[in-house]
C-alpha cells in the first residue's frame, strides 16, 4: 500500500519537452535550432497592418519626409501624376518663399547661435585659447631666464632601460689623445730644406699691425660722423638730428608679434568686410582706422578714399576722411563731401573749423545755413563769430523767422534786446511755442531785473517783484491748460537753476506756485522738511528758504517749523533775517518757550541786554510758570552782574513756578556767589519738597566736602542713594568721598554695590578701574577692565581705557577688536585719532578727530584733544575754526568738559575760555 503511494521519480522521460530546453546545457552544451523546430518561413505583417495596430495603440505612423521630395516616388495623392515645368515652378516659388521666410528670423537666429557659441567657448575653451595669453606672455622672457630654465629629464618614473653596448676604442684614438697635450720643440727636415720658415714679406718689410688699428679707428670716425651730420665734407650732411634721435626712438610703437598677427587677421577680415559689403560705410571707417593704427597712414587714406566713392552719402565717411588728411586737402575733401551731404550740418561745421580766419568761417557757415536754414545749430554757431551785438541780433531775429519753434534762439535774442524790447520778444516767443516753460521763467527773471534797478523807489519794486509770482502763475496754469505736466521735482530744480542764476524772487515764485503740486495733504509737512533739507544740503539756501516760508504760511503754529527756518537763518542768513524769523515765530507760538529763549538770546549775543530783557518779559506775559524763562532771566542778569535783580528773580520763581529745577539752580547760584550756608538752607528745604530729586543730594554733599565736613557729606551722599538707589553719578561721588578720605576699600565696596544696583553701567566700571589704578594696583585695575567689557562690551568709554592699557605695539590691533564692537561710538574713534597723532599720521588723525565731533558734537573732550592736536600739527585759521565750530556746538558732557565747567571758580567764562582750560587739563 505504502509502495503504491510512492511518487514516480521518473515520469519527466514521457513528459513533452519545455519549448526553451536546451539538452546537455547544464554540462556546457551549446543547443542549435533548425527549420524543423521552427517551422515552415511565413511572411511578415504588411504595412497596413502595422498602420492599423499603430493606430489601435494611439501611435502616430511614421513617414520619411523625404519621400515627397523626389518627383520619381511620390507617394499618397499624386503618387501616379507627372512631374512637369508647371510642378517645379511651383517648388521653386515655394523653396523661395522658404528661403525669405527663414531670412527674416536669420539674423537673430545666427546671433543666437553665436551667443551660445561664445557661451560654450566660454565654459569650455580649446585648450590652444587656455594658453595664448601665456604663449604670449614668453615674448618678454629674457636670455636669462631662458638659459636658467631646467632641462625636462625622465618625469614618467619609470626605470629606462640603460644601452649596455660598448664598442672598442680604435688605437689611433688612443694616440692622438695622447700626443694631445705636447709641443714640437723642433723643426721638419723638410722646413728645414725648402726654407719655410723664411718667408719674406711685402718688399722686405714686416706688417705693423698699430697703424692698421689707428686706420680702421679712423675710418669709423669718418662713418659716424656722416651719420650724425657733423662731417663738413660736402654731401656727407644728413637729416638727423644727434640730441633728439634718441628721444625719437622713444616715440617709436614697437609692436609685438601678437599684435602684429592680430593686425593681419583684422586686416583680412576688413578686407572681406568692404568687399563683401562694399556699401557697410563703418567697414571702411575701421579699415582704415586699422591702417592708421599700424602706422601705415598712405594705406588708411587710399582705403577712407575707396571709402567715400562707394559711400558717398555717408558723412562719417567723409568727416574721418578728412581727419585722416591735413588741412589743406582735407578743405578739398570736405568740398566734395557738401556735393554729395549737403544737408549734414557736422559736414559743415567740421569744414568751418578747418578755416582759421574768422571771416572764411563766417562765410562757410552762412552758404551752411543757405542749404540747411531750419539747424538751429548752424545758427548759434553763426551768431557766436559775431563780434558785435547789433550784428548778433540781426542773425537772431532772421533765425527765429526761420525757426520759430526753437527756444534756445528766441531766449538768445531776448537777452540781447533791451528791456522794453525783450518783453516784447518774450510775448511773441510765448505764442510760438505755448508748451515752454523756459520762456516764463525767463520772463519772470525778466521782471526781477527791471524790478531790481537801484534808480527804482520801493514801492514800485514791491509790485513789479508781486508781478513776478504772477507771471510764474499764470505761466503754470497755461502750461497745465497745453497739456505740459512738469513734475514737482523738475519745477525744484528750475528753482535751483533761477537761483544758481541770480534770480532769488523767481526761484521763490517758482516754489510759491509748484511746490504744492502732487502732495498728500498729511504728507506735506515731511515732504516740505525734507526738500528744505535736501536743497541746503546741495548749497541751495534760497530755495530751501522759500520752501521753508511756504510752509510756514501754511502751517504757522508749527514749532518745528519755526524752529528749523530759525537754525537756517543762524547759519546761512544774517542777524537782522534770525531776528525777524524769531519775531514772527513767538507771534505764530506765544506757548513755544525755546523760540522766546532763541530770540532772547540773539539779542543778548548782539550786546542789546534792554532789548534781551524786553523779549524775556513778552515771554513771562505769555508764558508765567515758564521754568526755562525765569532760568532764562536769571542767568541773563547774573552775568551782567546784576546779582541782587538775579537772586529776586529766584526768589520770584520759586513762588510762581516751584520747579525742582528753579531750586536747584537758587542753591547752585548761591554757591556761585560764596553763600554756602544760604545755599545749604535752601538745598535743606528743597529736599524736603523734592526728597527724590538727586542733584539736591550731590549739591549738598559737594557743599560740605568743601567745607571739610566729611561725615556730613557722607550722609548726605547716604541719603542721596537711599532716595535714588538708580543715580550713578551719587554712587560715584560716594566713592570719591571715601577715597579723598584715604578709605579705598570703602570705595570699592561702594562701587560693588553700585553694580548690583545698576548692572551694566560703564560709568561704575569705568571709576573702578580709576580706584585701581590711583591706588596702585595696575594688574588689579586689568582685571576690573576686563570684568566691565564682558559686562559692557559696546562702551566706547571702557574699549578707550583698555586700549590706552595695552602696551604701544598692540595698541592697535586693540583699537581694531573696538571698532568691531563699537564702531560709531566718538570715544573709540577719538582714541584711534590719538593713535594716528602718536605714530606722526597727521592727515589720518584729522580725519578721524572730524569723524568723532560728527558723530557726537556735544562731547567737549574731543572738541579739547582736537584743538590740542591742532595746535601742535596744525595751522592758526584751522584752529579758529575748530573754535568757532565748538562755540557753535555748545558741547555739555565729557568727564574733563563737565569737571572744569561745573567748577565754581570757572563761573561766567565763555565757552572758549573753558575749551582753552580742558586743552590745558587733557594729557
Amino acid at each position: 500500500m505504502a509502495a503504491a503511494n510512492k511518487p514516480n521519480k521518473l515520469a519527466f522521460l514521457s513528459m513533452p519537452a519545455p519549448a526553451s530546453y536546451v539538452a546537455g546545457l547544464g554540462r556546457g552544451a551549446s543547443g542549435f535550432t533548425t527549420r524543423s523546430d521552427i517551422g515552415p518561413a511565413r511572411e511578415g505583417p504588411s504595412a497596413e497592418v502595422v498602420a492599423e495596430a499603430q493606430a489601435r495603440r494611439g501611435e502616430e505612423a511614421e513617414y520619411d519626409p523625404d519621400q515627397f521630395q523626389d518627383p520619381d516616388n511620390e507617394v499618397g495623392l499624386f503618387a501616379g501624376t507627372t512631374y512637369e515645368a508647371d510642378d517645379e515652378e511651383a517648388d521653386k516659388i515655394y523653396e523661395q518663399v522658404d528661403e525669405n521666410m527663414d531670412a527674416r528670423r536669420r539674423r537673430r537666429r545666427y546671433a543666437r547661435e553665436n551667443e551660445e557659441l561664445a557661451k560654450v567657448r566660454a565654459e569650455r575653451p580649446k585648450i590652444q585659447q587656455q594658453f595664448a595669453d601665456l604663449k604670449r606672455g614668453l615674448s618678454v622672457v629674457t636670455d636669462e631666464e631662458w638659459e636658467s630654465i631646467p632641462e625636462v629629464g625622465n618625469l614618467t618614473r619609470k626605470k629606462r632601460k640603460r644601452d649596455e653596448r660598448s664598442f672598442v676604442v680604435p688605437d689611433s684614438v688612443l694616440v692622438g689623445d695622447r700626443s694631445r697635450g705636447e709641443y714640437e720643440n723642433a723643426l721638419d727636415d723638410r722646413q728645414q730644406t725648402n726654407g719655410g720658415f723664411e718667408t719674406p714679406a711685402e718688399n722686405g718689410m714686416l706688417t705693423n699691425f698699430v697703424e692698421m688699428g689707428q686706420a680702421r679707428d679712423k675710418i669709423l670716425s669718418l662713418k659716424l660722423d656722416q651719420v650724425s651730420g657733423t662731417s663738413t665734407a660736402s654731401g656727407l650732411a644728413t637729416s638727423i638730428d644727434p640730441k633728439g634721435y634718441l628721444t625719437s626712438l622713444d616715440s617709436v610703437v614697437v609692436k609685438s608679434d601678437a599684435e602684429i598677427g592680430d593686425i593681419k587677421r583684422a586686416r583680412m577680415l576688413f578686407d572681406s568686410l568692404v568687399k563683401s559689403n562694399p556699401k557697410h560705410s563703418p567697414g571702411w571707417i575701421a579699415a582704415a582706422c586699422l591702417e592708421e593704427h599700424a602706422g601705415r597712414m598712405v594705406a588708411a587714406r587710399k582705403i577712407i578714399k575707396m571709402g567715400c566713392d562707394q559711400c558717398p552719402k555717408s558723412e562719417d565717411v567723409w568727416l574721418e576722411a578728412a581727419r585722416l588728411h591735413n588741412n589743406d586737402d582735407a578743405k578739398v575733401i570736405l568740398a566734395n563731401a557738401v556735393q554729395h551731404v549737403g544737408q549734414s550740418v557736422k559736414i559743415w561745421l567740421a569744414a568751418a573749423d578747418l578755416e582759421h580766419d574768422v571771416k572764411a568761417k563766417k562765410r562757410v557757415l552762412r552758404k551752411a545755413l543757405e542749404h540747411i536754414p531750419n539747424s538751429v545749430r548752424l545758427w548759434k554757431e553763426t551768431v557766436n563769430l559775431e563780434s558785435s551785438a547789433a550784428d548778433a541780433r540781426i542773425l537772431l531775429s532772421r533765425a527765429v523767422e526761420v525757426i520759430p519753434l526753437s527756444v534756445e534762439l528766441w531766449l538768445a535774442l531776448a537777452r540781447l534786446e533791451t528791456p522794453d524790447k525783450a518783453q516784447a520778444v518774450l510775448n511773441k516767443a510765448r505764442k510760438a511755442v505755448p508748451t515752454s516753460h523756459e520762456i516764463w521763467i525767463a520772463a519772470g527773471r525778466l521782471l526781477e531785473q527791471q524790478a531790481m534797478l537801484p534808480e527804482k523807489p520801493e514801492d514800485q519794486r514791491h509790485q513789479e517783484l508781486d508781478m513776478v509770482d504772477k507771471v510764474i502763475e499764470r505761466g503754470v496754469r497755461s502750461l497745465r491748460q497745453h497739456q505740459v505736466l512738469l513734475t514737482r521735482e523738475q519745477w525744484l530744480k528750475e528753482a535751483e537753476k533761477c537761483e544758481e542764476d541770480g534770480s532769488p524772487r523767481t526761484c521763490e515764485a517758482i516754489i510759491k506756485a509748484t511746490v504744492a503740486m502732487d502732495v498728500e495733504e498729511e504728507d506735506r509737512l515731511d515732504i516740505w522738511m525734507g526738500d528744505a533739507e535736501a536743497a541746503e544740503q546741495r548749497g541751495r539756501v534760497g530755495t530751501a528758504r522759500a520752501i521753508l516760508a511756504y510752509a510756514l504760511r501754511v502751517f504757522p503754529d508749527k514749532r518745528s517749523l519755526w524752529r528749523r527756518a530759525a537754525d537756517l537763518e543762524r547759519t546761512h542768513g544774517t542777524r537782522d533775517s534770525l531776528t525777524a524769523i524769531l519775531e514772527r515765530a513767538v507771534h505764530h507760538c506765544p506757548q513755544a518757550e525755546v523760540l522766546w529763549l532763541m530770540w532772547a538770546k540773539e539779542k543778548w549775543l548782539a550786546r542789546d541786554v534792554p532789548a534781551s530783557r524786553e523779549v524775556l518779559e513778552k515771554a513771562f506775559v505769555a508764558n508765567p510758570e515758564s521754568e526755562q524763562i525765569w532760568l532764562a532771566a536769571v542767568k541773563l542778569e547774573a552775568e551782567n552782574g546784576e546779582l541782587g535783580v538775579a537772586r529776586e528773580l529766584l526768589v520770584r520763581a520759586r513762588t510762581v513756578a516751584d520747579t525742582q529745577r528753579i531750586w536747584m539752580k537758587s542753591a547752585v547760584f548761591e554757591r556761585q556767589q560764596g553763600q554756602l550756608t544760604t545755599a545749604l538752607e535752601t538745598l535743606a528745604t528743597a529736599l524736603k519738597k523734592y526728597p527724590k530729586f538727586a542733584k539736591l543730594y550731590m549739591i549738598q554733599g559737594q557743599i560740605q566736602q568743601s567745607q571739610g565736613n566729611l561725615a556730613a557729606a557722607r550722609a548726605s551722599f547716604a541719603a542721596g542713594i537711599k532716595a535714588c538707589p538708580k543715580e550713578v553719578t551719587l554712587w560715584i561721588l560716594a566713592s570719591r568721598l571715601e577715597e579723598a578720605d584715604n578709605k579705598s576699600i570703602k570705595a570699592r565696596a561702594l562701587l560693588d554695590k553700585a553694580r548690583l544696583a545698576n548692572s551694566g553701567n560703564d560709568l561704575l566700571w569705568a571709576e573702578a578701574v580709576g580706584v585701581e589704578e590711583r591706588s596702585g594696583g595696575a594688574a588689579q585695575a586689568k582685571t576690573v577692565l576686563a570684568r566691565g567689557l564682558q559686562d559692557c562690551p559696546t562702551s566706547g568709554l571702557l574699549w578707550s581705557m583698555a586700549i590706552w592699557q595695552e602696551p604701544r605695539p598692540t595698541r592697535k590691533s586693540r583699537s581694531a577688536d573696538a571698532l568691531r564692537k563699537a564702531a560709531d561710538d566718538p570715544l573709540i574713534i577719538c582714541t584711534v585719532a590719538r593713535l594716528f597723532w602718536a605714530e606722526r599720521k597727521i592727515e589720518k588723525a584729522r580725519q578721524w578727530f572730524e569723524r568723532a565731533v560728527n558723530i557726537n558734537p556735544d562731547l567737549g573732550d574731543v572738541w579739547g584733544w582736537w584743538l590740542k592736536f591742532e595746535r601742535q600739527h596744525g595751522v592758526p585759521e584751522r584752529q579758529e575754526d575748530i573754535i568757532r565750530r565748538c562755540v557753535a556746538a555748545e558741547p555739555h558732557h565729557g568727564a574733563t568738559w563737565q569737571a572744569i565747567a561745573k567748577d565754581v571758580t570757572n563761573t561766567g567764562k565763555t565757552a572758549t575760555e573753558i575749551l582753552e582750560l580742558v586743552v590745558a587739563a587733557l594729557k
